[in-house]
């Protein structure tokens, strides 16, 4: 196997089939209705990753194409954001309006944290490092945006009676969502919490394995690990921050 995680042979493909028919066998069986959604899933990621590793085998031997991969990256994060948060259609009226919405709180939360990392010199500013640093941030700030967004639209559908008795005590529109809001998207921030509370003591996530299994160091794995999970966490924050904001003001919802 060398330094490679897997082996590319008959037994990946044996072990692939067998995990997703084991994962649709459960969607069907458990009565939870997800036999068809985690087949399609499993699907589309094996034919975009197949595409993307071959895209990205140029990709990664110039930074402006790199940059192109993230521009892209930012752009498909969005969109699916976008529809979590608000549960239409990308075909529906205003698409590019909320995806724009969403987009602007996972830029806010990633942007700064790839810019810090990249000024440090703590990776080397290549598109090898590049794009897995902001497609690991980028990632979780779009989750975060979608768990937060998504959270809030539940909430204050079911407090709108909380909300309207802010109103009529004089409190602002954004003031009185916020009452409701803030602490409902805290929630969001659990899974970073946990993952980095819990780090090497559960799971060795994959930037540790990454490191480790491209010949470094356990120093170096740990040091990796440890900024990609503190990245995460500021940009976990700031994007959940704005997307309730944005909420609060009634750009994503009314």
């Amino acid at each position: 196997m060398g330094s490679s995680v897997v082996d590319l042979g008959p037994g990946l493909v044996v072990a692939l089939l067998a995990l997703t028919a084991l994962a649709v066998g459960v969607g069907a069986w458990s009565g939870l209705g997800q036999d068809r959604p985690v087949l399609l899933a499993a699907v589309r990621a094996t034919v975009q990753l197949a595409a993307v590793s071959a895209v990205l085998v140029v990709v990664l031997r110039s930074l402006a194409l790199s940059a192109a991969f993230v521009l892209l990256m930012l752009t498909v994060a969005a969109v699916t954001a976008a529809g979590r948060v608000t549960g239409l259609p990308l075909r529906a009226p205003g698409a590019w309006r909320r995806a724009a919405a969403t987009g602007l709180a996972i830029v806010a939360g990633s942007a700064p944290v790839v810019t810090l990392v990249l000024l440090s010199g703590a990776v080397p500013r290549q598109g090898a490092a590049v794009v897995p640093i902001a497609g690991i941030v980028i990632g979780g700030a779009m989750t975060a945006t979608s768990l937060a967004g998504r959270r809030l639209r539940d909430e204050l559908t079911q407090r709108r009676g909380e909300v309207d008795a802010a109103l009529a005590l004089g409190f602002l529109p954004r003031d009185a969502v916020l009452e409701v809001a803030r602490p409902v998207a805290a929630t969001a921030l659990v899974p970073a919490l946990d993952q980095t509370r819990t780090v090497g003591l559960v799971t060795l996530p994959g930037a540790f394995v990454g490191v480790l299994l491209g010949g470094g160091s356990a120093l170096q794995a740990g040091a990796a690990q440890l900024l990609v999970l503190v990245g995460l966490l500021a940009a976990e924050a700031i994007a959940v921050w704005v997307v309730t904001e944005q909420v609060a003001r009634g750009t994503l919802h009314d």
